[in-house]
């Protein structure tokens, strides 16, 4: 297989040795060392700390290695710091890892690696981590999450909805899937409509896009992601610092994508069906208002109190007809709710679930990976928030409490009780730099939900 950025192989490449240390084995491995190398530890001050990272000297002025410090070591981010801390060099593994160490280093230096360079080239490239053999299966997850990435941080003007469906369709033909796509107003006329009334408004038709792969006698497994790819808020606009970033309101189409993609790159022993719904929430003459009572395709009315809810409208159709199918396991990702953020911060989707067998797969996997999300209460009298006096249910309504659930107990009303579900809120995003974890897109829950798919698939 080709490697990604940041890799390079130990037969061509001229490696150096790259040694990690944590703070508790530094005293270990530093007696180990020639007397220079502790006395150069000193001068530099390193302490094997996380995220550190210092070169080592050699005899003739150049470079004989590196150590890098890290805290947890099967968490992939204590080693994104890695490939732009050391200087452009390829280094090489010096010692033994524990295999789930190996696998965490190796997609954290791919992670750590990673730019977006779709519009301008980065000022270095990354150094590269040279390996003998890749982890196919970390490597799969790896282009998993540069896939959520790429598709967030690209603007709407390249990643609208028909660029979306472009992006399953060049998937679908690559593992033999089938694609099909209802749009414009065929959307009314095979009876999505709620997916209609939200992207009306765009010059870009909104369209639910499906793709179906695997054999017919495996589990099956439905995915769905919303695809709103941009959101003005409709006729509620977002102030412009709300509307700023809203490019990855898409998320959690993405990751629907993504982990469709790496399901059918392991060939998971899965049948699968992938269902984005993808809209611009825009302005104009014939965009959607509040107070507008919007039918849906399980034939529950929905008022508009908010036009910026517009997400769980698209979803409430999808999520009905991903139910139609009666799949073993219906799982959704979506950039749902600011309430979210203010409840667990960036960093912890939002997991909601009508199994308790299920949650607590998807969040132990979770822990396991240091992939983290946080289970929420699907608490149903909350759906109080959402009474309409003209329709079966609104989109939202005037209190502010309960904002995350609410959206979920919303979702849930299009779920039948006996179907296994779980509902992810993510952010999508990382706001600044940090290790591993460069500002823009970013896939979240997205390695524990393959974990999670694993385990159904029984490998």
């Amino acid at each position: 297989m080709s490697l990604p950025s940041g890799f390079a192989d130990t037969t061509t490449a001229d490696a150096l040795p790259l040694h990690v240390v944590t703070r508790d084995s530094l005293a270990a491995w530093r007696g180990a060392q020639p007397a220079n190398v502790g006395a150069w530890l000193d001068a530099q001050g390193f302490d094997g700390s996380p995220f550190s990272a210092i070169t080592l000297p050699g005899g003739d002025g150049g470079i004989a290695g590196a150590v890098i410090g890290v805290g947890d070591m099967l968490d992939p981010f204590a080693y994104g710091h890695a490939p732009y801390a050391l200087p452009v060099r390829a280094f090489a593994l010096a010692g033994e890892l524990p295999a789930d160490a190996r696998n965490a280093l190796q997609l954290g230096w791919g992670l750590g690696a990673y730019r977006f360079t779709r519009y301008r080239q980065p000022l270095r490239t990354p150094a590269q981590l040279a390996i003998a053999q890749a982890d196919a299966d970390a490597f799969a997850q790896l282009a998993a999450c540069v896939r959520v990435r790429d598709l967030v941080n690209t603007p709407t003007e390249h990643m609208g909805p028909d660029q979306l469906e472009q992006v399953a369709c060049e998937i679908a033909e690559r593992f033999g899937a089938r694609i099909e796509v209802v749009s414009g107003d065929d959307l009314i006329t095979q009876n999505f409509p709620a997916i209609h009334a939200v992207g009306r408004a765009s010059h870009r038709a909104p369209r639910l896009i499906t793709l179906r792969w695997g054999d017919e006698a495996h589990p099956h497994v439905v995915i769905v992601g919303k695809g709103v790819c941009f959101d003005t808020g409709g006729l509620d606009l977002k102030p412009a610092d709300g509307m700023r970033n809203m490019k990855k309101d898409m998320g959690g189409a993405a990751h629907a994508i993504a982990l469709a993609e790496l399901v059918m790159a392991r060939r998971l022993p899965l049948r699968i069906t992938l269902l984005v719904p993808a809209v611009e929430n825009a302005i104009g003459p014939n965009a959607f208002r509040p107070g507008e009572v919007v039918d849906t395709r399980k034939g529950v009315t929905v008022e508009i109190d908010n036009t910026d809810a517009e997400g769980r409208v698209i979803l409430c159709d999808a999520l009905t007809y991903a139910a139609e199918m009666q799949p073993q396991l219906l799982l959704d990702f979506a950039t749902l709710t600011g309430a979210a953020r203010i409840a667990l911060g960036p960093d912890l989707p939002a997991l909601y679930s009508n199994d308790d067998g299920v949650a607590q797969q998807w969040f132990d996997a979770g822990m396991q990976l240091r992939d983290p999300l946080w289970r929420m209460p699907l608490w149903r009298p909350y759906v109080r928030y959402l009474v309409s006096n003209v329709a079966d249910i609104a989109n939202g309504g005037p209190s502010k409490m309960a904002g995350s659930i609410t959206a979920a107990v919303y979702l849930d009303r299009f779920v039948p009780p006996t179907q296994k579900w779980a509902h992810l809120d993510v952010y999508s995003w990382n706001d600044n730099d940090r290790p591993g974890r460069p500002a823009g897109g970013e896939a979240q829950g997205l390695r524990a939900a393959y974990a999670l798919l694993k385990q159904h698939a029984g490998v």
